[in-house]
Order: structure tokens, then sequence, then C-alpha cells
């Protein structure tokens, strides 16, 4: 998990940001990002992606990250943003107000599969939460923030399930949209598309439709 990040010290960087963002597949509210930029040689023990760490794991890593990194920054872009540029900018557009919220310049970027508007000199790494501590680190952030977020929102918007499934579009999260409508935290515009790819009839998806400008 350290490869990327050696190979980068030994060329004289220090201040090795790691960001990810998570959300960009839900149905639901806002799309969070993470930079986070730990201590030249640290060693975060049992780090990985966080989709693949248990929620009690993945807690504890996030108070030890919190506790001992050098800078973390969020980003957080809400779903009236997703909706007018679309879901790819706006993880970008977190990504790039994670990277300002560090509270400290980095020398250099890792990237979860993704470019960062910055002049910052950077790498993409495709399934980077999986191979670079740092980039995993970000990607536990971002999570626990928008699990977090998601119970809150449950109490708002207790019909949908969302402190379970995180927004995603499972089955019963497909079939609360059909049964209650989308909500306005809903993203509306990713509604039908998602919804085609699992048989949803027209007649259905229509409703949906119907439901978003109601």
């Amino acid at each position: 998990m350290l490869e990327y990040e050696k190979r980068i010290w030994e060329l004289g960087f220090t201040r090795i940001a790691g960001i990810d963002e998570v959300g960009r597949g839900c149905l639901f509210g806002d799309v969070v990002a993470a930079a986070v930029i730990l201590p030249q040689g640290y060693v975060l023990e049992e780090v990985n992606d966080s989709k693949k760490l248990s929620e009690k794991k993945r807690n504890a890593l996030f108070e030890q990250i919190m506790n001992e990194a050098l800078a973390v920054g969020v980003g957080i872009v809400d779903v009236a943003t997703i909706e007018a540029i679309n879901i790819k900018q706006a993880a970008r557009l977190a990504m790039k107000q994670a990277v300002e919220q560090l509270g400290i310049v980095p020398d250099y970027l890792l990237v979860d599969a993704e470019n960062v508007d910055s002049e910052i000199e950077q790498e993409a790494i495709i399934h980077g939460d999986a191979l670079s501590q740092s980039i995993a680190a970000a990607s536990i952030i971002a999570k626990v923030t928008r699990d977090r977020m998601c119970e809150e929102w449950d109490a708002i918007y207790p019909e949908y399930g969302l402190a379970v499934h995180k927004g995603y579009a499972t089955k019963h999260h497909r079939e609360m949209l059909l049964r209650f409508g989308p909500s306005d935290l809903h993203r509306k515009l990713f509604i039908r598309k998602i919804m085609a790819q699992f048989e949803v009839s027209e007649q259905q998806v229509e409703q949906l439709e119907l439901f978003a400008e109601g």
C-alpha cells in the first residue's frame, strides 16, 4: 500500500495528498470527497479500500486518521450542483474542494482514477483505494463522512431506508422510489438511467418523472 508513496518520496516530495470520492453512483444525496496527507513514512495498519472494511473498522480508522494525519480536507457538492453539471464534474469539483480544505498545500496528489483541477503535480491510479495508503485513507474519510450524512438524511426521509443502503440503487430503494416518488434530495436526472438498468417499466419511469415535476 506504500509502493506509490515510496517512489514519490524518493523524488523529493514530502506532502503527498491521497484523494478519493464517495457517492458517485448514488440515486440520493451529495457527493463527498476527501484529501488526506499522512506523515512521510507513516504506516496505517489495516487500511484498505473503505468498501472492504466493516463499519466498525472504518469508524476506528477514521478517528485514527483524523488524529494522526498532517492534514485532512473534505469537499461536498450538493444535489442541485450534481444535476446542473453532471456527476462526473461534481465529483471532480468535490475533489478540488477537498484539496483546498487541507489547510496546507500538498506537493503531490495521488488520485483514485480521476484528475483534479489543480496545478499541483498528480497521478491518477486505477483502483487507487486498494493500492495506495494515502488514497485508501481518503476513501475512509469520505465514506464515513457521507455515511453519517445518510444517517441524518434518514431521519428526515425515513421512508427510503437511507441509513441502510446509503442512497445506492438497492432493490429496497428502488421499490420505495416507485412507492413514494423521489424526494428533494434525489438525483432526478439520474433516476431514469439507473432504473432502466433494472427493467423498470417505461410507465413506472414516467410516473417517477411526474413525482419529480410535481
